[in-house]
């Protein structure tokens, strides 16, 4: 039996990162039914409940430790841990895992992450040191790639593959009609859905998404839905733009399940969204989407798909996110089917970090 350790910010009910927890452990476990995974949460026993894996507190190193002895690999990802931009302290405790399991023996593999930027003397060390010294790496998109290079982390060889989510399995659109349904957001109007974030105490941007709310759904005659990737934060932010509208949109407050936002997403004829996984969700079922970014993660993604935010969040506008709103809508039935080849490409991509874990440890327990 193959038994992973996996590293992440998981636990903190972000859905995105949860999407990317969900993905990993549907991929591992239909390539290899009989793989024990361990996960290291803010929340064990809402990651057990929720994705029916065992899990060990975070700030428990004592459980981390234990759980790393008998462990085959540890993985480290996905997600953007291995920066200290959103957060200056995150980036120390991913590097301190990862050194924890170095110091065992134990293999790590850091698995489709999304890396930098990476900014500081000290920091930009570390991450040379202890990131150059893992088994296997794997980024998701070629903006990581760079950022490794530019570390001067040489070894071990780096693939580039793509978001761990981009794996998973689209899902059926009932369980978002329902969602649609029980919030009185259903009926024959186009359905457009809006992912916000809240981000530095920015007011600039939340006006510009209430004026393309507005005429969106004036001009295009449709409903507006806001949707939470993280509750209660993304909760705040959207009734706050909601509330600078003069039409009248609604306001999803639920937390939900990854399923549960895929078939929603799948819902919408349109998205517009700053949150990275909720384009990811929308690529992943097949609708238009628009992005405005906030972090170059963002950007790559969109760069991964041959598309380009409408701005960013400190200077969009407002014409600006309408034109390329209006584009999408124009080409939304060509887009459904150039998307379907692409994603057929990135979710093979996506998988081929979990075909490498497995290979890896396979091999490793041979020696």
């Amino acid at each position: 039996m193959k038994r992973i350790v996996v590293s992440g910010y998981y636990g903190s009910k972000n859905a995105g990162d949860e999407a990317m927890l969900a993905a990993m452990i549907e991929v591992l476990s239909d390539l290899d039914p009989q793989v024990n995974i361990t996960v290291i949460s803010t929340d064990p026993e809402d990651t057990m409940r929720r994705h029916g894996v065992h899990a060990v507190s975070w700030l428990s190193f004592g459980d981390i430790a234990g759980e790393l002895r008998s462990a085959d690999l540890l993985i480290s990802g996905g997600g953007s841990l291995l920066q200290n931009v959103t957060s200056g302290r995150s980036l120390y405790y991913y590097l301190g895992v990862i050194w924890l399991a170095e110091r065992l023996g134990v293999p790590v593999m850091l698995y489709a992450q999304g890396i930098g930027p990476v900014c500081g003397g000290l920091a930009r060390s570390l991450m040379r040191r202890i990131a150059g010294d893992v088994s296997l790496i794997t980024v998701r998109d070629h903006g990581s790639f760079e950022e490794i290079e530019n570390l001067g982390i040489d070894r071990p060889p780096v693939e580039v593959t793509a978001d761990p989510v981009l794996a998973i399995h689209p899902v059926d659109l009932g369980i978002g009609r329902g969602i649609l349904k029980r919030a009185k957001a259903d009926g024959a109007k186009p359905v457009i859905g809006v992912s916000v974030r809240e981000w530095r105490g920015w007011e600039h941007y939340k006006q510009v998404i209430a004026e393309a709310a507005d005429r969106v759904s004036k001009e295009l005659d449709a409903r507006v839905v806001f949707f939470p990737m993280q509750v209660p934060e993304d909760v705040r932010t959207a009734e706050d733009i909601a509330a600078r509208m003069k039409a009248k949109a609604t306001v999803l407050t639920d937390e939900f399940a990854t399923s549960e936002l895929l078939s929603l997403v799948g819902n919408f004829d349109l998205l517009l969204a700053v949150r990275l996984h909720a384009l990811i969700f929308a690529g992943v079922m097949g609708v238009p989407m628009v992005g405005v970014s906030y972090d170059p993660k963002i950007d790559r993604f969109l760069g991964s798909i041959g598309e380009t935010a409408a701005g960013d969040l400190k200077s969009v506008t407002t014409e600006a996110v309408m034109e390329r709103i209006c584009a999408k809508w124009e080409e939304r039935a060509d887009f459904r089917r150039k998307n379907a080849e692409l994603m057929a490409e990135l979710r093979r991509l996506a998988a081929r970090n979990a075909e490498l874990a497995l290979e890896f440890i396979e091999k490793y327990k041979k020696k």
